[in-house]
């Protein structure tokens, strides 16, 4: 089977497993860079962590065009990154329920899936952005350039937050 993706095909590629954040961590390798996602309905803001999955840095806000083109973005920053998985933020509601934005990104991380081998792992990402609102806020960003770094900053967040739950997890052990 073969898939186009931009100028990038895929050969015989098996779909992406799709699970909850500590379940897709057991199919990572114990070492390797993870992307994170901020998916927004105009852009997409990426993470990448350190090999080491200790600290979260931006890498950049994608303006969202048509799937085939994001994909291919992001499958072509995974490869520079020497990434083993995506991070993608989960925006539940307050009370858990999943709303039209979830399910959107749950059919975004399908369709991904079906261009990648890389395990995805979802992550409730419920106020992320108000939190990285409030930050830029407190730190006096102008409007016009919160506008510019919000979902880079909010993909930050929920990667982060998603590498210390699993340093958590192994401390734990």
């Amino acid at each position: 089977m073969f898939w186009q993706v931009g100028r990038a095909c895929y050969a015989g590629v098996m779909p992406a497993l799709i699970l909850p954040l500590i379940e897709a961590a057991a199919h990572w390798p114990a070492r390797g860079a993870l992307l994170g996602l901020d998916l927004g309905t105009k852009t997409i803001g990426v993470a990448a962590s350190d090999p080491d999955r200790k600290l979260a840095t931006g890498v950049e806000t994608i303006a969202r065009k048509a799937f085939t083109a994001d994909a291919a973005r992001l499958l072509a920053l995974a490869a520079e990154r020497t990434a083993c998985g995506f991070v993608l933020g989960l925006p539940l509601n307050m009370d858990g329920s999943e709303g039209p934005r979830a399910q959107s990104t749950r059919a975004f991380a399908r369709n991904l899936a079906k261009l990648t081998e890389l395990p995805i792992g979802f992550w409730d990402e419920r106020l992320s952005t108000a939190a990285v609102e409030r930050e830029l806020i407190a730190n006096d960003v102008s409007r016009a350039k919160r506008a510019k770094v919000i979902d880079e900053h909010a993909a930050i967040f929920i990667l982060q937050g998603a590498l210390d739950r699993l340093a958590a997890l192994r401390r734990a052990e």
